[in-house]
Parts: structure tokens; sequence; C-alpha cells
């Protein structure tokens, strides 16, 4: 079974490599990281396309355009610890935590962080930090981070999640409500340069009471 989903696995990187994905760890970390496990039995012949695909909770699994895209952004900056908010279904955690040496991820609902912990333990993937709390607070007793990854799509860029970037760091984000963009964010110092990258359609980040 493993051996299947690795070539399936490998076959999507490829896919992704032909969308325009380049960097060649982002690829490697798709091959190596088994996306069935992430879903519910029914959708698991569905997991090696490129697409969204529902979780439970009215989130999703993020379309592995979108995982590899935004990973290879971050990794741009070559950060050493990064911060994810919104842990959802921990495949894009599986991602990040193959590429960096201290991954920190947030979730606002129970039972998904619960599953994501469980799944990426079984992967062995033990440099990541979870938290159950609201990500628009972001993790101030762990900042700076070098990278922050939203996602989930903010109606504003949370004030929180800038002033725990380090200085050089970037925040991949996706903003907006109807029509959303993917922005990359560097801060500067006291200043932060906003770079749009393109449309996006993410579930929308919510803050307040958890679940």
């Amino acid at each position: 079974m493993m051996l299947a989903a690795s070539t399936c696995a490998a076959n999507l990187a490829k896919k992704l490599a032909a969308t325009g994905i380049t960097d060649t760890e982002v690829l490697s970390a798709v091959t190596n990281t088994p996306r069935e496990l992430f879903l519910d039995g029914a959708l698991t012949h569905k997991a090696y396309e490129n697409t969204a695909l529902p979780i439970g909770q009215g989130q999703t699994i993020s379309q592995p355009y979108i995982v590899a895209k935004m990973t290879e952004l971050l990794k741009q900056s070559a950060p050493k610890t990064v911060l994810e908010i919104g842990t959802g279904s921990g495949y894009q955690a599986a991602i990040l935590a193959q590429l960096f040496p201290t991954l920190c991820t947030i979730e606002r609902i129970k039972s998904l962080q619960i599953q994501a912990r469980q799944r990426l333990k079984r992967l062995d993937l033990h440099n990541v930090s979870f938290k159950y709390g609201d990500g628009w607070k972001g993790w101030s007793n762990r900042a700076p981070f070098d990278g922050i990854m939203v996602t989930a799509a903010a109606e504003t860029i949370p004030q929180a999640l800038l002033e725990q970037l380090s200085d050089g760091g970037v925040l991949i984000i996706p903003v907006g409500e109807a029509n959303q963009q993917l922005l990359k964010i560097t801060r500067q110092g006291d200043k932060y340069h906003s770079q749009k990258v393109e449309a996006v359609k993410f579930v929308p980040l919510v803050n307040g009471d958890l679940a």
C-alpha cells in the first residue's frame, strides 16, 4: 500500500513540477508524504488529484499546487523557525516539518488538531509543536519566527503575526473575501514589504471562540 502511495505521490510531484514548482526539496517532500493519510477513507481515491478536498468541520486540505507554492515561497528566505496558522489535516505541516528545523502550528478546532498530531507522529515527524488556539493571535511566547504561513484567508492581515516576524522574516498569507490574493510579506525593521503572488481561494481565517 505504501509503495503504491509513494508512486502516486511521485507522479503528483511531477505534475506540480509541470505547473511551475521548481524547488527540488519541496517536490521531494511531496513525494515522501502519503496524502491519503490525511483524508477520510471515502476520499482516499482522490488523494493525488491536484485539488482541495473536504476534511470535515467546514475545512479543507489545500490543493497540492498551493501547498507546494506557499512552501516554495517561504523557503526562499531559508527560515529556521516557522509558524503555521491552521494545522487542519496536518498535510501542510508534514511538508513543512521535512524542510525546516522547527515548526510550530496552531489549530482552533480541537478534533482536527488531535488527528493531525497523530498523523505526524505516525510519519516520525517530531520537530513540530502543536497549539490549540486562535491563529489571529499567533504564538507570542515562541516568537519571533523567521517564517509564518497562514492556510486560511484573512479579511485583513493580523497585526499580531506581523509583530511576531523576525527582522527579515516572511509571512505567506491569503487575504480577502470574495476575491483573495496570496501575499508574500517581508519584514524589514519596522517596515513591511508586500508582494502579490496570485489569486487563490481558501476557507476563511476565523478569529475568536475556539471549536
